[in-house]
């Protein structure tokens, strides 16, 4: 059974995906199994099912009497966690998946985004067990679209925070029809690609953010428009700043030449009948502009994506999956990457970086192999919806991270101690005890964030766990943190780096970050 998320159009890609890969058997959508004709006695079966109720009960009634079925959930993460865990319940969703898995069902959960399995003991997952898939050559991801430490390879438009004016988006609609035509034109071909417009999730709102689309390619199909030579001039103006003189001329004649060659798709929900959402997914239109809220955030690829329009702020704190999930600009885009563009406002782009810096520091600890992850949340920032958090097995604002154990040795008090050049001692201390002991993607991190120079880290001196009773002295842990005051010796400090060893010269690497980060791990194994 491969199980989705309720949408009709991302029941319909990966269907198609499945039954022209020519796997056998043939991947079948749910309802021709539940056919009364369609026998599930003998043979092996590929059913594909959406994720709601209606949908997981009739499954379940013809599945009754069928064993040892392997249920792989794609987008596990959503839906599936019980969301009513901490009220003694639980939700329909959650309930039903678990009836399919039955007493001797394989699962096996598929996502980019795991903190809401982990945090709320989703089927009681070991994440120690996690697989790590890691993505194709081609791939673009959180690397390219949110570096932390690199240029960006691609164009990113960054809008004010306040100003919504619509002039941001018709100026955004001009740079589309400019990089389409200059890519098409560098290729020689005519090739059809699309601009994603998210701006909200309410429907009244995307009939509005259509309306400049019309404008601009009305105008530009009609050349005694009043708008036209107006259009014509600040085309012209973009193409000459982006591609120079010389080829804004043959820019803007194929502009004006294909400009009938447009389509705009309004993806509100599945239960739009009569929108053709392929269309939108695999651009049938030279310049297709595809508007819509959550129905895009999950799951659903977009081919040919050359433009992402974002303007969607939250007022409250945005959740890490939901926005990891949301970046529809990922995927295979390295052959368009220098002509793809990312308008958005700045602050919204900021704290999506961070949110992919706090999911990256989780996600490399979960390689290692070596305890629970913590995930990272802060004031704009949330790790996982409240509700799905198991709060009797989840510990909050421990503020600490641990590593994999390592040998001790009275020699490493040497590089720690009285250093003015924390990183280079950090480098130094990594290459003795290895990069799993101390990982890079948290040097990087910490070397991204110094608010007060070299001051912001303190490497404080080793300590034996010996004298803490509630301590596992084997595996160098504790529920409530290793760590007590920070401040008193490095009061500039955010970054608190300190060693913790046992009487057998054991040793682990502990990272506290001293500031408005919270952080949540499951504590459910630990002992």
């Amino acid at each position: 059974m491969h199980l989705l998320n309720d949408s009709v159009q991302l029941l319909q890609q990966n269907l198609d995906r499945f039954q022209r890969s020519k796997l056998s058997p043939a991947a079948r959508n749910f309802s021709e199994v539940i056919d009364p004709e369609y026998s599930l006695s003998t043979g092996y079966h590929v059913i594909f099912c959406k994720k709601n109720a209606s949908d997981l009960t009739k499954l379940n009634q013809k599945l009754e009497k069928i064993g040892s079925k392997v249920i792989v959930d794609d987008e596990a993460d959503f839906a599936t966690p019980n969301a009513l865990i901490n009220k003694s319940d639980v939700t329909r969703i959650n309930a039903l998946i678990k009836k399919l898995i039955s007493h001797d069902g394989i699962y096996i959960g598929v996502t980019a985004t795991p903190a809401r399995l982990d945090l709320n003991n989703t089927f009681d997952n070991d994440n120690e067990k996690w697989v790590n898939f890691p993505p194709h050559d081609a791939y673009t991801g959180q690397d390219i679209f949110f570096p932390l430490d690199t240029d960006v390879q691609f164009s990113l438009h960054t809008l004010p925070d306040t100003d919504d004016s619509p002039k941001y988006l018709r100026e955004a609609i001009f740079r589309f029809l400019v990089r389409v035509a200059a890519l098409n034109l560098a290729t020689k071909s005519d090739e059809n690609f699309s601009m994603l417009i998210h701006t909200s999730g309410k429907k009244l709102d995307h009939k509005s953010d259509k309306k400049p689309i019309d404008d601009v390619m009305n105008a530009l199909t009609d050349v005694h428009s009043k708008k036209f030579e107006s259009y014509t001039h600040e085309i012209d103006k973009i193409a000459t700043k982006l591609y120079g003189p010389e080829q804004a001329s043959s820019i803007l004649a194929y502009i004006v030449k294909n400009c009938d060659q447009t389509s705009t798709v309004i993806m509100n929900s599945e239960r739009d009948k009569n929108v053709d959402f392929k269309s939108a997914t695999s651009p049938a239109a030279m310049f297709t502009f595809v508007i819509g809220g959550n129905i895009v955030s999950r799951g659903v690829t977009f081919d040919n994506l050359l433009s992402m329009f974002f303007t969607r702020d939250s007022k409250h704190k945005i959740q890490q999956d939901t926005y990891i999930q949301r970046a529809r600009m990922f995927g295979s885009r390295k052959k368009h990457l220098p002509y793809f563009e990312l308008t958005i406002p700045q602050q919204l782009y900021l704290d999506w970086q961070r949110c992919f810096a706090f999911h990256k520091l989780a996600l490399e600890a979960i390689k290692t192999k070596k305890g629970s992850p913590v995930w990272l949340a802060d004031q704009r920032i949330s790790a996982v919806a409240s509700n799905s958090i198991d709060k009797a097995n989840v510990l909050l604002d421990k503020g600490e991270m641990t590593f994999p154990i390592f040998d001790y040795s009275t020699d490493l008090e040497q590089i720690v101690v009285g250093s003015n050049d924390p990183i280079g001692s950090l480098k130094r201390l990594q290459e003795r005890i290895g990069s799993d002991a101390l990982p890079d993607y948290l040097l990087r991190y910490v070397q991204r964030i110094l608010p007060k120079g070299p001051a912001s880290i303190a490497l404080h001196s080793s300590s034996t766990i010996e004298g803490m009773k509630d301590a596992d002295h084997e595996k160098i842990e504790r529920k409530k943190g290793l760590f007590g005051q920070v401040k008193r010796e490095f009061p500039e400090a955010v970054h608190h780096f300190k060693i913790f060893r046992n009487k057998k010269n054991k040793a682990r690497v502990i990272y506290k970050f001293d500031g408005n980060i919270s952080f949540l791990k499951n504590v459910k194994n630990v002992g």
